[in-house]
């Protein structure tokens, strides 16, 4: 039976709308946002938060001070009005302890608001590696290794998941495949990752019923 080492924000839980539209809004203003705007933003920060503010101010003449400003005011709201769970999370997070796996997570996020998020949504894991704790960002695989190694678990036994190249590239480079939860019309170079558009289809993929 795998393990699954999961990624937090996109993967586990729906943060991206809140995200494109606060960053959106701080280049466009809230009246002229619409889809053509948030699919641009979209596109990169699926690569990361960091490469969207980046190329978004340079791409459109805006102080990156004003995107970082609106990307933390954002994340401060998820303390009272957190963003939902990922359609299928709850289901799948719960199937994988019954088959006796154990359900991980590899985040940039800082543990106190990544523990806050899924202790509000309900999200039950077994441990959890943050970068803010003194581990190198993905792609560098020092998370999913850490925590292969606390668990004992071989590589070839766990799934890894997320939804950027990054938490592929780290995955892969620990010896564990990675599979790519896609955004629709979102294209994302990650050759080497299985590639899904609905999370309940890990059940599949770990030989659980659907």
């Amino acid at each position: 039976m795998r393990s699954v080492i999961w990624d937090l924000g996109g993967t586990l839980v729906d943060s991206y709308p809140d995200v494109d539209r606060a960053l959106a809004v701080a280049v466009h203003g809230e009246d002229a946002v619409g889809e053509d705007e948030l699919r641009e933003v979209a596109g990169l920060t699926r690569v990361s938060s960091g490469h969207a503010i980046e190329t978004l101010a340079r791409r459109h003449g805006v102080p990156e001070t004003r995107l970082r400003t609106a990307y933390e005011r954002t994340k401060e709201t998820w303390r009272t009005d957190p963003p939902p769970a990922v359609a299928g999370a709850h289901e799948v997070l719960a199937a994988v302890t019954a088959a006796g796996g154990l359900n991980l997570v590899a985040t940039h996020r800082d543990r106190e608001s990544a523990t806050q998020l899924l202790r509000t949504l309900g999200l039950d894991v077994d441990d959890m590696v943050c970068a803010p704790d003194g581990f190198a960002r993905k792609p560098d695989p020092e998370m999913p290794l850490e925590l292969l190694r606390r668990h004992g678990l071989d590589a070839d036994d766990v799934l890894a998941v997320g939804d950027r190249p990054g938490d592929v590239a780290a995955a892969l480079a620990a010896g564990v495949p990675g599979v790519l939860l896609e955004t629709p019309e979102i294209p994302l170079d990650a050759p080497d990752a299985r590639r899904i558009t609905d999370l309940r289809e890990v059940l599949g993929l770990l030989g659980l019923p659907a």
